[in-house]
């Protein structure tokens, strides 16, 4: 059984560090050295040494540094197909060859300030590590590669690096050491605002989902008080956001089919419109769309995966754009507003396909006009392009914005934004009449995700946008009618949680008028004793939500077992269809139905497959 030495301190005041030491004779010979006057900490062996310092870390001999990945750290396609490679190693003195292959050497000096460390690495915990062993080959690149085989799988693997359990992970890899007379090193660093950072925005995020103006306040403060960076902030949040388990379900998938579509090659029609999918699903789960474009770069940067031929839309936009630089030999080419509706039409293709060939003939075009005037073109070429370009950023913002208002609960909507909002409606209109609604509009009502609230909300947003273009509204009367819907939709989602809680563990039964009532007054206690509301509960929403928990329990307890059963997608879709049902709702339902009775959710896929 190994014995260890231990030291706990703080380097400046941002970064805490734990040095171990394991072995069996760690009592036997000087490990650490504290320089007073440097305000340096030491930690050696023979041949191997690692200083830190104020400002970083130095370090000589064998070893490396490793932490858990997170998004925003670059990650090997290698480890990307691998689910259990959730850590990175990286070896001092080891570089990779154009072909891929891992190179050692003898030259592993080096150092690493903190910004660095925390930058590259883990925002929040990093570790290094080194080894002393007479068993080790003498050559230090021999050492390292002796290391990586006995150490790297384990390290890449272990869960106790993401826990922070340093006496787990060092009864994980001193075993695999072979050697009882050695010692292992082992320093974690902690930043200690990073920490704080992600620890409040765990607790906000992970309650309900969502941050709260107040709780963003919160978060700024603390990002103020320690000078943290937007970068450093966006990381944290994002990667505290992939850790929720709802997301990181729908994350993940999205990597296995792009992974899957890198093996074969190509991606088809099927795993597009899976993908596309897993965005929308994305969309309601307030997942941001930063970790997909991370995972699209990673896994298809370098590789030709095989492509339909050219779309119409890429080659209609090729076309367009090539037509501004005819202005260079006086042809008359500007862009009108037929061409800007056929543009804005091939960017609405491009997003639903995932065509990332629209945005990199936009990169070419605006590319080639700067090229072109730094040569001594006429500055007015960039005229048709800054047009084109006004145009799709109102595309973006109005389609952000109605994405949230039908897909997010407590989407923020403000005076500012509903005004911004009837702009750009009346510019898309002024391309043809009805573009606003053809669209945004048109086939987002006809999407089966779009939910019952969200419906209510995009026909309510249209209906006061076109009464304020009639001079018979106000932009504050559209607001306080989405607001309200808003209020609703939130009561609506505590009720059916609170109520079905209720009528599983009080109420087996709810089919008179008095227990009805009986159980209407206990909801309202207990929501207004904790604060979800604060008037009473309407009529019409309680026996909604009664008549939503009884199609529940129909579906779950008669239907579902008689679709797996007959493998019936006709049953299926005919309750979707006619129950009113959230689609997100009843998917849910069917997941969690898989795992209490151990059904292989591929079933529940094959059953789902003539509908994506």
């Amino acid at each position: 059984m190994h014995r260890d030495i231990r030291l706990h301190g703080m380097m400046g005041d941002q970064t805490e560090y734990f040095a171990v030491v394991a072995g069996n004779n760690t009592d036997q010979r000087s490990l650490f050295n504290i320089v007073q006057e440097m305000d340096q900490l030491r930690i050696f062996s023979p041949g191997n040494e690692l200083i830190i310092s104020p400002r970083g870390v130095s370090y000589q001999g064998n070893g490396g540094s490793f932490c858990e990945y997170m998004f925003g750290v670059d990650q090997s396609s290698s480890d990307l197909a691998r689910p259990d490679v959730i850590n990175r190693l990286t070896m001092y003195g080891v570089r990779t060859d154009e072909a891929g292959s891992v190179l050692f050497s003898d030259d592993t000096s080096g150092s690493a300030t903190f910004d660095a460390i925390f930058f590259e690495g883990n925002a929040v915990c990093n570790y290094f590590f080194f080894v002393h062993s007479d068993r080790l080959p003498y050559p230090l690149k021999q050492q390292q590669e002796e290391l990586v085989k006995r150490l790297g799988k384990a390290i890449k693997r272990s869960e106790a690096v993401s826990d922070g359990q340093d006496d787990a992970l060092i009864s994980e890899l001193f075993p695999l050491l072979q050697d009882e007379s050695c010692q292992l090193f082992l320093v974690k660093l902690i930043n200690r605002p990073h920490r704080e950072y992600r620890d409040l925005f765990r607790s906000f995020y992970f309650r309900n989902k969502k941050i709260s103006d107040d709780d963003f306040a919160r978060l700024v403060s603390v990002a103020t008080a320690h000078n943290i960076d937007r970068y450093q902030q966006e990381r944290i949040r994002i990667d505290a956001m992939y850790r929720s388990p709802a997301n990181r379900r729908i994350v993940d998938e999205y990597r296995n089919i792009l992974l899957a579509c890198n093996s074969r090659g190509e991606i088809s029609n099927l795993d597009n419109a899976r993908l596309t999918r897993l965005k929308t699903l994305s969309v309601r789960n307030k997942i941001p769309g930063a970790l997909f474009y991370t995972l699209d770069e990673m896994l298809k940067k370098g590789r030709n995966l095989k492509n339909s031929p050219e779309q119409d839309y890429i080659a209609t936009t090729r076309e367009i754009l090539e037509g501004i630089f005819f202005q260079e030999i006086d042809i008359e080419s500007r862009i009108d507003r037929d061409d800007m509706l056929k543009l804005i039409q091939a960017k609405k293709k491009s997003v639903e396909n995932r065509d990332h060939g629209f945005d990199q003939l936009m990169l070419d075009a605006g590319r080639g006009c700067d090229e072109k005037i730094h040569n001594g073109a006429d500055s007015s070429l960039l005229d048709g392009f800054s047009y084109v370009i006004t145009y799709l950023d109102r595309f973006d913002s109005v389609s952000n914005l109605i994405s949230q208002l039908a897909f997010m609960e407590n989407a923020r909507i403000n005076e500012e934004m509903l005004r911004g909002l009837l702009e750009h409606k009346a510019a898309f209109d002024n391309l043809h009449d009805g573009c606003f609604h053809e669209l945004f509009i048109r086939e987002l009502l006809t999407n089966t995700y779009l939910g019952g609230f969200g419906r209510r909300k995009v026909k309510s947003l249209m209906a006061g946008l076109a009464a304020i273009e009639a001079q018979l509204s106000t932009i504050e009367e559209l607001l306080l009618d989405l607001s309200h819907i808003d209020r609703e939709e939130r009561t609506a989602v505590v009720l059916l949680e609170h109520v079905r809680d209720r009528i599983r563990n009080f109420y087996s039964r709810v089919t008179t008028k008095a227990d009805r009532e009986a159980l209407r007054w206990e909801i309202t206690e207990e929501l207004r004793a904790k604060k979800l509301i604060n008037t009473d509960i309407a009529d019409q929403l309680f026996d909604d939500t009664i008549v939503t928990i009884k199609k529940e329990a129909l579906y779950l307890h008669t239907l579902l077992p008689q679709i797996f059963e007959q493998c019936d997608v006709g049953l299926r879709e005919d309750f979707l269809e006619n129950s009113g049902l959230d689609r997100f709702f009843v998917e849910e339902l069917e997941r969690e139905y898989c795992e209490k009775n151990d059904i292989d959710v591929e079933h529940l896929q094959q059953i789902r497959k003539g509908l994506t």
